[in-house]
């Protein structure tokens, strides 16, 4: 029988990766950043220039917001979400959970899941690892998630063992109603004509916090589940970036090695490449429009902060090094004037740039990786970074 998804590994260099995901609607070349497109949209950046200018094979989707505005059996009556938001290359949904634990604060956790008042209306939800199933496949994603809980980055070793056995428990019954979705045709993004089953993948999310024994037994009980990637969750969520790298430094090379490895929710550029030298597949974060709406501009050398008044009379472009269609346009002193002026094109044009520095990083991050060149390459990125550190709000 087809598996819904592909995974090689086209070259090694040291614990970075270079490979191909193939799903039933494109073929992502890793390490691949996965833009994050909350409401079914990206903020401030169109679908258009995601495929004509940057060529990005897979974005994000939040099965949390989602959930709740419009809803999944609007997105399903409409064709599911590749139809609805007219994306029709692949999609990666979240499974809603971290967004219960960290946006609504009116909650009460239970073994059959989490019931929590709206963010938007107060009205009273449920999600479970049923729910959260069912309204995948409505969306019709290429990648689910299992329903999972996040605990803080600096849970203690008994809070996060009762973390850890929720989540476990929840993977497999996440596992188990996929499966059921999946045999009576529930999958709104069932593609007939893929080279593959056509259907949707599970992603199992290994969790921990920053106790690595803790992190062992996640990854051992989710592997003897069976998933067809493993995610690393509760990482970038308040614990020391040391903490972080530590804990992919642990468990990244025990992950299966004929599987994708995805950092949920991560992070900086340094962030990135850090975890790529760990053996990383797979990255998504806010962090590049969540920026750009705040005149936050990432460089290759280091952050830049659009508001600073240095940057009144600058006819440089945001990055000398970036070839993005802004970068080769516009310069730093005009968008500022267009952020200062309250300009809604201020903000998509730092976000259009950020979106295209993260996607260009990580083709030179691949094409290191095929040369054996990816040390050379770390060093010399990394140290760019530190030439210019703007604040960023």
């Amino acid at each position: 029988m087809s598996r819904p998804i592909d995974w090689k590994i086209l070259a090694t260099d040291g614990e970075a990766r270079s490979g191909l995901i193939t799903t039933r609607r494109s073929v992502i070349e890793t390490p691949v950043f996965m833009p994050v497109g909350t409401q079914g949209a990206m903020k401030g950046v169109r679908f258009e220039w995601l495929e004509q200018e940057f060529d990005a094979r897979i974005i994000l989707g939040n099965t949390y917001h989602l959930f709740l505005r419009p809803g999944a059996e609007v997105i399903s009556a409409l064709g599911g979400l590749h139809k609805f938001s007219t994306w029709d290359r692949s999609l990666l949904t979240d499974s809603g959970g971290f967004q219960v634990f960290s946006l609504s604060e009116l909650r009460k956790l239970t073994e059959d899941g989490v019931e929590f008042r709206s963010h938007i209306d107060g009205s009273k939800q449920f999600l479970s690892p049923e729910v959260s199933m069912d309204v995948q496949a409505a969306l019709g994603s290429e990648i689910v998630m299992v329903f999972d809980e996040c605990p803080p980055g600096d849970a203690g070793i008994d809070a996060t063992r009762k973390s850890l056995e929720l989540t476990a428990r929840w993977a497999k019954r996440s596992r188990e109603h996929f499966d059921k979705l999946q045999e009576k045709g529930a999958d709104s993004g069932f593609v007939h004509s893929s080279d593959l089953s056509g259907g949707q993948a599970l992603f199992g999310i290994i969790q921990g916090a920053g106790h690595l024994d803790l992190r062992q037994e996640s990854l051992e009980r989710t592997i003897e589940i069976g998933f067809d990637g493993y995610a690393i969750g509760g990482l970038s969520v308040g614990e020391e970036k040391s903490v972080m790298y530590n804990v992919l430094e642990y468990i990244t090379p025990k992950m299966p090695v004929d599987r994708p490895r995805y950092l949920m929710g991560v992070g900086t550029p340094e962030d990135l490449i850090e975890a790529v030298d760990r053996g990383v597949d797979m990255f998504d974060c806010v962090m590049p429009t969540r920026n750009g709406r705040t005149g936050g501009a990432f460089t290759s050398r280091g952050k830049l902060n659009i508001r600073n008044a240095k940057y009144l009379k600058d006819d440089s472009p945001i990055d000398a090094d970036c070839g993005c269609s802004v970068c080769r346009r516009c310069s730093r002193g005009y968008i500022r004037h267009l952020y200062q002026a309250g300009e809604m094109n201020a903000a998509t044009m730092i976000s259009h740039h950020n979106l295209a520095f993260y996607l260009d990083t990580m083709k030179r991050v691949r094409q290191s990786i095929k040369s054996g060149s990816f040390a050379r390459f770390r060093g010399e990125f990394l140290s760019k970074l530190r030439e210019n550190e703007d604040q960023v709000g």
